[in-house]
């Protein structure tokens, strides 16, 4: 693939060289928005319609420009959005694939690469549904909105959390192209390029590729390879073509691809002390003892090799008082990743070179492949395009996935299951204009979702199997259906032309799911039913100080019944789903953007979240490793009644601020700085010591000079500029082990422009 790399990277370098020559002097443009004072409109799409944040009835953030840019200086992925929004978080168990997103503390830490999540994730108007399709690369992106709250109506099940929703730079008939390229500590080398414009009569297209490259920088003491952990090539790329014959119909066809060889999670043993959550000295940055040999390569170092391919077709056709809208997309991918779960050495602290992973009972390397995942989806959408007081849409969505997934244990063997997933949905949304100042809103979707699995190989080649520790098991197939009507109610208040009350109801609800992690250790599949929340929010959108700032917030509270849990951990390390009584939470987010001159800009954010667990006979096995748990234990097992939910910071706080000096009339020196701040985190359903986080933060800087005549610029970066080591993870199976985030990383960058 490195070819391939090579020549996508060359291929978008020149492009944007060669139609250089037809630029067009940008400098009073860029100049003129550099100085124009006032804070600008925001557009977004969050109602499938394109408006301002300000009249939308729903809590949303958004991110582009440099305040999304910045987080991805250091060769970040998708994960960089985490504590960035309040109320949104993110972590992983599985590298750079297969994040966990969490809104208003809702999420699922289920790390089966099958795991359905109530945070759904949007790209180009095309649903990712499976964990590993959610991680596609962050380059060339026009904005993103962060929805929040139950999303059923328009959105569909699997959107109970709320919504992240990506639109890439779409082609135009403007001519434009950037090359932007940076490098900083590991050798972290990052290319990203882009050229558009009209290349025909009624035709455009674009082309954007980003590589994100770095070496690896941890040492696996135990191996005689030196730094062997940690790096990774990332290629991913999007060509684009928009073709508008006639002023009523536009057809836009999209192709993407990703190719990924970097490292799995890395897991850390025993770097927790009973008793505290603190990092010990069995912790080291850049250091593991890893033994991994599940394939009898020596040591396997935890490698990670991902690939995907996907493409839709959208058509808009506006038919007079009527648009219709028809979107087509089809997505493929596959991959493994493999990991030292023990995350040590040997099976007592004699055995290894290095004492200080301390004690782990017994070694733990398996390995996860995706094989043949494919996902093709189509929406068909009628839409009102009148100047009339009611407003409306209505559509259907067909939904088709299927997939393979194949765990292998170094002690059980492999084990490969079948997945598939079909659903269909029809909605309509509805907006009446009771008066110039009162909007009202409502809608309905029924979907219908039904599930399979089929057990297929299992402990194959498998040790147990051999000495009689285990046996190959039967399991009938597992097919789970269900239909559940989702729908909404909000109105919006314009108290005047600056300031405006909104309030919302909405039901939706979360798919039943099926998972067989537990089958590739002789358990049987485990079936969660379908989730339903109900949601109200509360809250005012406002303009201030003549459009200098821009206030907003909302209060929520929300109600889940049948609440989809995965109990993770305990001594066998276990994977299963089950179901809760109830799970509710109340809390409440604000956004905060402040213009105090045309050359300082502040933005600010923060979330309070409050969920708890409801259900008196809830029992989960508590760790397996020797950690302190505070829950009642009932036969062994813990009372998680009244806990948080898993992964939910109960407050997060972030803030930016921009400084700049003019420079001449055309240039401007410039200062960024942004910092995340995340509240306790309790990380697994029981509540214990060591396995919750608090005051967990992370800050990034950038310097630099912009020259708006000529369209370049150059900045020194860093991100996690103080080198936290802040902790994201954990597994509890055997000892004491975790996940810690990334270093600190600083570089510099360098971008031009043409246009």
């Amino acid at each position: 693939m490195k070819s391939f790399k090579q020549t996508s990277l060359a291929l978008a370098v020149s492009l944007a060289c060669a139609m250089s020559a037809h630029a067009q002097d940008a400098s009073s443009e860029n100049t003129e928005a550099a100085q124009e004072s006032g804070l600008e409109r925001i557009v977004v799409t969050a109602q499938k319609r394109s408006q301002s944040i300000q009249e939308v009835p729903i809590s949303i953030a958004t991110l582009s420009g440099e305040q999304f840019e910045n987080l991805f200086s250091g060769g970040g992925d998708i994960l960089e959005l985490a504590v960035r929004v309040p109320g949104l978080y993110a972590e992983t168990s599985n590298g750079r694939v297969a994040p966990r997103f969490y809104i208003r503390g809702l999420g699922n830490t289920d790390f089966d690469l099958a795991a359905s999540q109530p945070v759904s994730v949007i790209m180009d108007d095309v649903v990712m549904e499976n964990v590993v399709l959610k991680s596609f690369p962050l380059f060339d992106i026009q904005q993103v909105e962060v929805i929040r709250g139950p999303q059923g109506t328009l959105f569909g099940r699997n959107t109970t959390a709320g919504i992240i929703k990506f639109d890439s730079v779409k082609p135009s008939e403007d001519f434009d192209a950037y090359v932007k390229s940076s490098y900083g500590t590991f050798n972290t080398f990052n290319i990203e390029a882009a050229v558009g414009g009209s290349i025909g009569e009624d035709l455009a297209g674009r082309f954007s590729v980003l590589s994100q490259n770095r070496d690896d920088y941890i040492d696996n003491t135990a191996s005689p390879e030196g730094d062997a952990i940690g790096g990774f090539e990332e290629l991913a790329w999007r060509g684009q073509l928009l073709y508008t014959p006639t002023d009523d119909l536009s057809i836009l066809a999209k192709l993407h691809g990703r190719d990924l060889d970097g490292t799995a999670s890395v897991f850390r043993a025993n770097v927790f002390t009973r008793g505290s959550n603190d990092l010990n000295a069995s912790y080291v940055r850049d250091e593991v003892i890893y033994d991994g040999n599940l394939n009898g390569n020596g040591f396997d170092n935890n490698p990670q090799e991902y690939e995907g391919f996907g493409g839709s077709f959208k058509v808009d056709y506006d038919m007079g008082d009527v648009t219709v809208t028809s979107i087509t997309a089809y997505e493929e991918a596959e991959g493994f990743s493999l990991g030292d779960i023990d995350g040590g050495f040997g099976s007592l602290a004699d055995f290894t070179p290095d004492p200080r992973p301390g004690i782990i009972p017994f070694d733990a390397v398996t390995q996860d492949n995706l094989d043949n995942l494919e996902q093709f989806t189509q929406e068909i959408r009628f839409a009102s395009d009148t100047d009339e007081a009611l407003s409306w849409q209505l559509g259907a969505f067909y939904f088709d996935s299927s997939f393979d997934i194949t765990s292998t244990d170094g002690f059980f063997g492999a084990t490969t299951v079948f997945h598939e997933n079909t659903t269909w949905a029809v909605f309509g949304q509805a907006t009446y204009e009771v008066s110039d100042k009162l909007t009202v809103t409502g809608g309905l979707r029924y979907t219908d979702d039904e599930k399979s699995l089929v057990v297929g190989d299992q402990n194959v080649n498998g040790f147990a199997v051999v000495i009689g520790a285990a046996s190959i098991q039967d399991y009938a197939p597992v097919n789970v259906d269900d239909g559940q009507a989702s729908f909404e109610l909000s109105a919006n208040y314009k108290l005047n032309d600056d300031v405006s009350l909104f309030a919302r109801y909405s039901n939706g609800f979360r798919a039943q799911s099926i998972q067989a992690r537990d089958v590739a250790f002789e358990g049987a599949p485990s079936v969660a039913d379908a989730e339903t929340i109900n949601s109200i929010e509360a809250g005012f959108k406002a303009d201030l100080l003549d459009n200098s700032l821009r206030l907003n917030a909302a209060i929520f509270a929300y109600e889940v019944d049948d609440i989809q849990l995965s109990a993770i951990g305990g001594a066998n390390n276990g994977n299963s789903l089950l179901n809760a009584d109830k799970g509710s939470a109340m809390g409440f987010e604000i956004d905060a953007q402040y213009l105090v001159s045309d050359n300082f800009v502040l933005t600010a954010g923060f979330s309070y979240n409050d969920t708890e667990l409801e259900d008196a006979d809830l029992l989960v096995a508590p760790c397996g490793a020797n950690c302190t748990v505070l829950d009642p234990i009932v036969n062994g097992l813990a009372a998680v009644n009244g806990n948080p939910f898993p992964q939910a910071p109960e407050t997060i706080f972030n803030f930016t601020a921009r400084y700049s000096i003019p420079v001449g009339d055309d240039g401007e020196l410039f200062a960024f700085t942004d910092w995340a701040f995340q509240g306790d985190t309790n990380l697994f359903l029981y509540e214990s010591v060591e396995f919750q986080t608090d005051s967990n933060f992370e800050g990034g800087l950038r310097i630099g000079y912009e020259n708006f005549a000529d369209g370049y610029s150059i900045a020194l970066f860093g991100r996690n500029i103080t080198n936290e080591d802040n902790v994201k993870g954990a597994i509890d199976f055997n000892n004491l082990t975790g996940i810690v985030n990334e270093p600190r990383i600083i570089g510099i960058e360098a971008k031009i422009s043409f246009y």
